[in-house]
């Protein structure tokens, strides 16, 4: 841990001039005391790298040090900084604004919204934002393989083919916000996961950020497992579009059961985004409004 020759520690004790000794298995700090409590954080972090990736480089203190050493920045819901150096996320909307500080500020988040909202895309923006800023390991992104219409056993190739086409939205956003190399190397180091929602059975995930997406899709059971994989150090957000309901007729869509249970505990947000809040295509808010109003005189002439 302490590098060839103590180059490790040496390094610590010039960026935040405190000096350190190795005793057997201890090591003393010592000088002003936010030097030392500052060095004692970084030997914290290589203590935990090392842990997790059986190595530790030169390259890993320096940026231990130059996180400890920068400026404290909070996270603003008003600008969110993702990989991509040429893209500050922001949102467009007051809804979207409250969208954005219900995750900063709750460990569970349900959005529900229609299409162009940006329900996916600001959710997978803040955990980008998080996995760069080093306050969790990794994310996780799923979503129900559901049909909307097609069966899925009549598309060609094996199962990663045939359930790609669900997680292409995920890619998508992901693609916007860091560049494609950057992101097939996080996808080999299981840094991101985008998986179908079956394959989340059984985990307990601590310290990620996990996204559940098209969840009006999830059954009842499905929405339980999935709310009941978080772990220590973790953030979820369940996003969905409650008039896109492609479960079999008579089912209930575990995420409008789920939002009626948890509305009222402290800790869980609860956001819904309406038409005002989408930022598509001007023509997306007038077909969206054209359905409603559809669907409500059916509704209409049904109770007559």
């Amino acid at each position: 841990m302490f590098g060839p020759a103590d180059s490790h520690l040496r390094l610590i004790r010039d960026a935040l001039g405190v000096r350190l000794t190795a005793r057997r298995n201890n090591l003393l700090i010592t000088g002003k005391a936010s030097g030392v409590n500052q060095a004692a954080e970084v030997v914290d972090k290589m203590q935990k790298h090392l842990h997790r990736h059986s190595m530790l480089t030169t390259e890993d203190v320096s940026s231990f040090l130059a996180d400890i050493t920068a400026p404290a920045a909070p996270q603003s819901a008003e600008a969110i900084g993702v990989y991509s150096h040429k893209k500050i996320i922001k949102p467009t909307t007051k809804g979207q604004l409250r969208y954005i500080q219900a995750m900063l500020a709750s460990d569970l988040t349900f959005c529900i919204g229609p299409a162009g909202t940006g329900k996916t895309y600001l959710a997978v923006a803040v955990a980008v934002s998080m996995l760069k800023k080093k306050q969790i390991r990794r994310i996780i992104l799923a979503r129900p393989a559901v049909e909307a219409g097609e069966k899925l056993g009549f598309l060609p190739g094996d199962i990663q083919a045939k359930v790609n086409p669900y997680l292409r939205p995920l890619f998508d956003a992901l693609e916007d916000m860091m560049d494609f190399s950057q992101m097939r190397k996080f996808m080999e180091l299981d840094i991101i996961e985008i998986i179908p929602l079956a394959f989340m059975r059984g985990r307990t995930l601590n310290e990620s950020v996990v996204i559940c997406d098209e969840a009006q899709n999830t059954s009842s059971l499905q929405m339980l497992m999935v709310l009941t994989r978080l772990g220590h150090g973790s953030k979820m957000i369940i996003t969905g579009d409650i008039t896109q309901i492609d479960l079999p007729a008579g089912q209930k869509s575990g995420m409008i059961e789920a939002t009626d249970r948890l509305r009222r505990i402290k800790g869980i947000g609860v956001v819904e985004l309406t038409r005002s809040d989408i930022v598509r295509h001007r023509l997306v808010q007038n077909i969206v409004r054209a359905y409603r109003k559809g669907k409500s005189a059916k509704a209409g002439r049904a109770s007559q």
